[in-house]
């Protein structure tokens, strides 16, 4: 499954937060997910230059947001699946894994 991907993101209790992004494909979002906690490290750390985290950072990061869900289009059913937050943060964990070689 590796289909044109929509990330539903609502980083706060407050429903006026929510948003979405759409990608070409699952890994893509997958690295769209990575950007979202990237440019709030460097909203909250603008003196740095060069910010490094690691996978459990990101992780936590992604707990603490309100909501995280994606749809994936599967071409087998001709529709989008829905996925949750744990099932993104295992996803994110494997592609950054496979990245790292």
């Amino acid at each position: 499954m590796n289909g044109h991907t929509i990330v539903l993101v609502q980083p706060l209790k407050n429903k006026a937060t929510r948003t979405y992004a759409d990608y070409e494909t699952l890994a893509e979002a997958l690295d769209g997910v990575c950007q979202i906690y990237e440019t709030r490290l460097k909203q909250d750390n603008p003196q740095f230059r060069n910010i490094t985290y690691d996978i459990t950072d990101l992780l936590t990061f992604l707990d603490n947001i309100a909501d995280l869900s994606c749809l994936v289009w599967s071409d087998d059913i001709r529709a989008y699946k829905p996925f949750g937050k744990e099932w993104i943060k295992q996803k994110v964990y494997q592609h950054l894994r496979k990245q790292c070689g």
